[in-house]
């Protein structure tokens, strides 16, 4: 069993998002689903930048990390999409305790000087992804394995963005299963 904090994209805590966690909790796992938006949610992934913008990228990460540390020395599994993602990419890699990373659709800029000893990271991502590029993937996954992290990547060819989004127009039912299924058992195992 692990215990699994998901943050929701720049859409807001959709019901994508509680539906990705029973899926976790139906695996055996505790899940924290943090709300970073307050309770507003977009219905395009421009009117969610806007609330992200308006939120601002360094309150969002304060949210996140109030949001975790009631269960950090539990040892957390950060698991995130989009936006989301990026903020599970940041804490987890600032967390010695962190079991695992479970990136959905997105991933984040690395600190040079950011160093993890052994963390599992799983990224599964569309292919191609207009917010995450080939050469900006190419680039990650080197950054990612010289924190000392075992990054695995599952690229999704055909897929849109946030493809595991029923309501979004990105979703693609095929990949969605192909992605849980592989996670649940990443999830496992580092539970």
């Amino acid at each position: 069993m692990a215990d699994v904090v998901l943050f929701h994209s720049a859409y807001g805590l959709r019901p994508a998002v509680h539906a990705a966690a029973e899926r976790l909790r139906a695996a055996g796992h505790r899940v924290v689903v943090p709300d970073l938006y307050d309770g507003r949610t977009a219905d395009t992934v421009e009117e969610g930048m806007e609330i992200k913008d308006e939120i601002g990228r360094d309150e969002l990460l304060r949210r996140a990390i109030a949001a975790t540390a009631p269960y950090s020395d539990a040892g957390l599994v950060y698991a995130g999409f989009s936006l989301g993602a990026s903020l599970a990419q940041t804490l987890a890699l600032g967390d010695v305790k962190a079991r695992g990373l479970l990136l959905l659709h997105g991933t984040a800029d690395i600190a040079e000087d950011a160093s993890v000893d052994g963390l599992p990271v799983q990224l599964h991502v569309a292919d191609p992804d207009p917010f995450e590029p080939h050469d900006w993937l190419t680039a990650w996954y080197l950054r990612i394995g010289r924190t000392g992290a075992e990054a695995e990547v599952f690229p999704y060819p055909g897929a849109g963005h946030l493809y595991t989004d029923p309501d979004l127009p990105d979703y693609d039912a095929q990949a969605a299963e192909a992605t849980w299924r592989v996670a649940l058992a990443f999830v496992d195992e580092v539970g």
